[in-house]
């Protein structure tokens, strides 16, 4: 077991004015099997391309293994396949690389073919063979199920379900359920890890936005309240300055007013 950390990460595009990350830190272990959830443009492919130290940044990203990102881009498409996984992986061991394989349904014999020959879904499920056929390394996966259909998404989320250390970027809620642990989460401009499958962190989001919005209409109400207390009190200081003021310019009138009360309250005479 080992720690991928993340200290005050913070990068920005060329040109722009607002950060996609800022000052983010968190960590997580390399046996982990993470989903990673967002909006589109926050930066979860940028993010993967950090960690692939594609650009630079400020901060740091410390980790003992190495990253592999899937899917990987074949130079020549009209190369046999298995000359594609020698790209992909030149130290690769044949009955490694067949153990995943049969994991994943895929027959041997579509190593011997050209790879543009290979349909996407039997790609992928090539790639992915390859990836984890690899040794201390945490793969960083993009949207795996795009050209699979839906038995060939069951098989390939079991198959991950077998797995640990890894990134899974998708879409498909059912697909992350089956197959993470744990949820990263980005929002505007940070990172959050939280443990469990996508369902768990929805439900937990649910219930935190659900608890936010309660307390901002509290404030409002309380904020409303405060508002109409000033408002009353101001009415009121102004209806005593008022008072003082006519006091003040009717002076004869009030102790005209003063005087009859004064005689109306007299005793009678004997």
């Amino acid at each position: 077991m080992s720690l991928i950390q993340v200290s005050n990460l913070t990068f920005s595009y060329d040109g722009s004015y607002e950060p996609i990350f800022e000052n983010v830190s968190f960590q997580m272990d390399t046996n982990w099997k993470l989903g990673f959830t967002g909006r589109n443009g926050r930066g979860k492919t940028t993010f993967l391309n950090l960690l692939l130290g594609k650009y630079q940044y400020l901060g740091n990203i410390s980790s003992s293994v190495e990253f592999s990102y899937f899917p990987y881009s074949v130079p020549d498409k009209n190369m046999f396949a298995i000359d594609a996984v020698e790209a992909m992986h030149p130290d690769y061991e044949y009955w490694r690389l067949a153990r995943e394989m049969a994991k994943l349904q895929l027959d041997e014999e579509v190593l011997y073919r050209p790879y543009t020959t290979l349909s996407n879904g039997e790609q992928a499920k090539l790639q992915l063979a390859v990836l984890f056929s690899k040794e201390n390394h945490f793969l960083l996966i993009d949207e795996p199920t795009n050209h699979l259909d839906l038995p060939g998404r069951e098989l390939v989320s079991r198959y991950l379900n077998t797995k640990k250390g890894f990134i899974l970027v998708s879409h498909d809620r059912a697909f992350l359920d089956g197959c993470v642990d744990h949820i990263l989460s980005i929002n505007k401009a940070s990172i959050q890890v939280c443990k469990g499958n996508f369902s768990t962190w929805m439900e937990n989001k649910r219930r935190q936005d659900a608890f936010e919005l309660a307390e901002n209409e509290k404030l409002k109400r309380e904020i409303s309240r405060l508002d109409e207390t000033a408002r009353q009190k101001a009415a009121w200081s102004d209806r005593v300055e008022a008072g003082k003021i006519h006091l003040r310019t009717c002076p004869s009138a009030h102790l005209g007013r003063a005087h009859e009360l004064y005689r109306r309250n007299l005793p009678d005479a004997a």
